[in-house]
């Protein structure tokens, strides 16, 4: 089997480039480790403070986000990052050329149950103009993305990566440590029967949101023609790697709950990579409004909807207006 370093140059990828993902993925064999230990290691459970979306941090959450921020710290490629558990950005080395912003751990809800969680990244240059600690280096829309790509912690271990010549699936070989090129040129089939909501919300969806969901509910009877299966994992990493892998489409849209929050999901660390990812395997990702890609961040914990996946069912939902 093809290891990362190839597949990556085979990609056309800049040195600098494979040596910060190869530092980034070190940081993720730290974290499946830890993760792997779970009560062993004394890491499941919260902690009693909150991070700056206003969400209670898991133990795995701080330990995972440090990992990562040491060793991207110290790898001297990086001028500052950009976390989800960072109330600001963290300067790195003023002479970095990239950036790379992460959820640390997403799906850390799932750490006490023993369910898939993962590490979400995305990569772009720096401006070298800009000061390392200055947030707005990072308002760049995700055309500007050079690497995106999740690690996730389940069964296996495994990375999808992007770095604009496809989206390849890689598993982590614990005998040698590496990682293994196990499915290139992934493609999201065109057609989907499953979706992917968190039907709890449904009383605060939009009209055209209720409207699609309560069509793809009426199954073969109802207006689509055909039955449809929901499957949802409540880690974003769990249910997008289900889409690459088999197709489907997975919603977390606009709600009326907080209109001032365009949606849940982070725009910098959650949805553009996952974007990237997505449409690198023929697939579409969309806001409602426009693509994911070319929204222009206005701050760096931004939120958007997120509307993503199988071609073909992803513009049957855009139709509903």
């Amino acid at each position: 089997m093809k290891r990362l370093n190839s597949q990556l140059q085979d990609d056309g990828a800049p040195m600098e480039l494979i040596l910060l993902l190869r530092t980034l993925l070190a940081g993720c064999k730290e974290i499946s480790f830890r993760v792997s230990q779970g009560a062993l290691a004394g890491v499941l459970g919260s902690t009693l403070s909150e991070n700056v979306q206003g969400e209670t941090q898991k133990k795995l959450d701080v330990i995972s986000n440090q990992i990562l921020k040491d060793i991207l710290s110290e790898s001297g490629y990086v001028k500052a990052i950009s976390s989800e558990e960072e109330d600001d950005v963290v300067g790195c080395n003023p002479n970095g050329n990239y950036l790379v912003s992460f959820d640390p751990l997403d799906g850390s809800s799932n750490t006490d149950i023993n369910s898939l969680i993962g590490t979400i990244f995305s990569i772009t240059h720096a401006p070298q103009w800009m000061e390392p600690d200055d947030p707005s280096a990072f308002l760049q829309p995700g055309t500007q993305i050079v690497a995106a790509g999740y690690v996730l912690y389940g069964p296996s271990t495994m990375l999808a990566l992007t770095t604009g010549k496809g989206t390849h699936l890689y598993t982590l070989d614990k005998t040698h440590g590496g990682f293994l090129l196990t499915t290139a040129n992934v493609k999201v089939p065109v057609q989907t029967s499953e979706y992917s909501i968190n039907a709890s919300n449904q009383r605060h969806w939009l009209g055209s949101t209720q409207e699609y969901i309560a069509d793809l509910l009426a199954g073969s009877e109802g207006p689509r023609g055909k039955d449809f299966n929901m499957r949802w994992v409540a880690a974003m990493v769990g249910d997008i790697h289900r889409v690459l892998c088999r197709g489907g489409i997975f919603l977390y849209p606009f709600d009326n709950r907080e209109p001032e929050k365009a949606g849940k999901l982070r725009l910098l660390y959650e949805a553009n990579p996952m974007a990237f990812l997505i449409e690198q395997a023929g697939g579409l990702a969309d806001t409602g409004a426009g693509r994911i890609m070319e929204v222009m961040p206005e701050a760096i914990h931004q939120r958007v909807p997120v509307i993503l996946g199988s071609k073909e069912e992803v513009e049957a939902c855009l139709a509903y207006k």
